[in-house]
């Protein structure tokens, strides 16, 4: 056989090999749009527990302010055979309005938006045992930048954050006169549309369509137009007696990975009791940026999103959640990480990096560079330090959670424990170089190099974006192969080989990278 021929029919035979992969567990999901943290993570983690996460054709999920298909979508989800499911996870925000962006905007009427999410209604009588979770985000204070509103853009988030405060009124009344007119009432109109999606998220859980719904705040500050609609939603939840099935917290991006781990949990029964370690307790009563709540509650919110029960002592706890804000704090980057290395091996260990003045992005090298150093990771459940407090603290949770069923709960054969183990070191490797290795290290060089070039590292050109993710891909490159040969310790004998590294910037932009590559135990 001609080697071309050959190498086709390998590829076949081994495309025919993963389609008969036989799961334990299979959830249905509908993200909130294309970006890694929601559609990529929660896919890749779900493999931790052997559950395959199915999700629509990603060229219906949209791409940045090219909107997802919402009624394709739905027609997508008519065709399922839903008894193939465990669970069903569904954004209330892409199904609506076409993802997170398209909330931002009124580009899709309210009778239309409330049309299409009956979708849930008709899921639950098809399958009235399916276990179903929902999320619904509450819009945040800033518009999308969307290269047309830049003129105003930032007038129109001082806007929303001030309006609400009667000693802001000179400052209000001089900002509306600066803001065009149309563009503010599209602003308002998006925002009374949403709520009113929120408010009958509310009402799918108290109709028993949802079994557990996650309301989530997007980036925010402690004061704004968004506090009225958040304490809205909190009063309907408490008058309907739904604080049990009904979670309001920070946080957006995040939520379909929480509600995996919620419906895995559910599935298993399991119920960790986590005891949540922070490296300051100043930082702790904080509020960190873009968000309105103090990191200690965003920590116990998330905690109790997954089903896990929150413990005071270090003795109870199943697993110990490690919470780093002090890469500010001269040697605590050290210290904090000599205590983690210390953790006994039978306690499950979870580990947040925080970024306390939200200007990196990634995770402080001083305090990974010292794990990598004490060879922590290969045994943590879960880890993460990309983007807002909410953010990183709702992806390492559920990772830990979910390496937590695989590693305690699932009695698997020695086939399935590869591959879940496999799984493990690919997410656990991908949050060192996503979270940390290209935001921390790569990311600022890229950045650094479209000042050069005179790009707009937010807006790039097809070309301009080619060429950074050369850049990025050569930067990352020898790195990926230093932190796969050093992830296990050396008195180990397992090693880890990373090949086929693939780097994308999906957005056209530095903000965030879609990472892929395979690991060979």
């Amino acid at each position: 056989m001609p080697r071309k021929l050959l190498i086709i029919a390998l590829l076949i035979h081994a495309l025919t090999l993963q389609a008969q992969v036989n799961y334990t567990s299979r959830v249905l999901l509908i993200p909130l749009d294309d970006r890694p943290p929601c559609l990529q993570f929660p896919v890749r983690m779900g493999l931790i527990g052997d559950v395959d996460v199915v999700t629509p054709p990603r060229e219906m999920l949209g791409r940045f302010t090219q909107y997802g298909q919402s009624d394709e979508i739905i027609q997508w989800l008519r065709g399922q055979n839903l008894s193939r499911f465990d669970a069903a996870i569904l954004s209330l925000d892409m199904l609506a309005y076409g993802g997170l962006v398209a909330s931002r905007v009124h580009a899709t009427p309210e009778a239309e938006a409330l049309q299409r999410v009956q979708i849930a209604r008709e899921l639950r009588r098809k399958a009235p045992n399916l276990k179903m979770y929902g999320s619904s985000v509450i819009m945040r204070l800033a518009p999308t930048s969307d290269g047309k509103n830049e003129a105003y853009r930032e007038k129109l988030a001082k806007w929303a954050e001030v309006s609400p405060d009667a000693g802001e009124a000179a400052l209000t009344q001089k900002l509306e006169s600066d803001i065009p007119a149309a563009a503010l009432a599209d602003y308002k109109q998006a925002r009374e549309r949403n709520l009113r999606i929120n408010r009958y998220a509310v009402d799918l859980v108290r109709d028993k369509v949802f079994d557990y719904l996650i309301v989530s705040q997007d980036d925010a500050k402690p004061r704004g137009v968004h506090v009225k609609d958040r304490e809205t939603l909190i009063d309907l939840v408490k008058t309907n007696k739904l604080t049990e099935q009904v979670a309001v917290q920070p946080g957006a991006d995040e939520v379909s990975m929480l509600l995996l781990a919620r419906a895995m949990a559910d599935k298993y029964n399991y119920r960790p009791k986590i005891k949540a370690v922070y490296s300051s307790e100043a930082m702790a009563n904080k509020i960190m940026p873009y968000e309105d709540r103090p990191l200690r509650q965003t920590v116990s919110f998330h905690i109790r999103a997954v089903g896990a029960t929150e413990v005071t002592s270090e003795q109870q706890a199943d697993l110990l959640y490690y919470v780093y804000a002090s890469r500010f704090e001269p040697g605590r980057a050290q210290s904090f990480a000599e205590e983690i290395a210390k953790v006994p091996a039978s306690k499950g260990l979870i580990i947040a990096d925080i970024d306390p003045k939200g200007d990196v992005q990634g995770g402080d090298i001083l305090f990974t560079e010292a794990l990598k150093q004490q060879s922590v990771f290969a045994r943590t459940y879960g880890y993460a330090c990309w983007n807002t407090a909410g953010n990183t603290i709702g992806t390492a949770l559920p990772h830990g959670i979910i390496a937590g069923i695989s590693k305690t709960v699932l009695k698997a054969k020695p086939p399935v424990v590869d591959r879940m183990n496999r799984a493990q070191t690919w997410f656990m490797l991908n949050r060192l170089l996503d979270d940390y290795s290209y935001h921390s290290i790569v990311r600022p060089k890229a950045q650094q190099l479209c000042r050069e070039r005179q790009w707009n590292n937010y807006r790039l050109t097809d070309e301009q974006n080619q060429a950074i993710e050369a850049f990025c891909l050569k930067e990352l490159q020898p790195i990926a192969q230093q932190t796969a040969a050093g992830f296990f310790p050396k008195s180990s004998k397992q090693r880890a080989e990373l090949t086929s590294l693939t780097f994308d910037l999906p957005w056209n932009r530095t903000f965030e990278a879609e990472i892929d590559f395979e690991v060979k135990p």
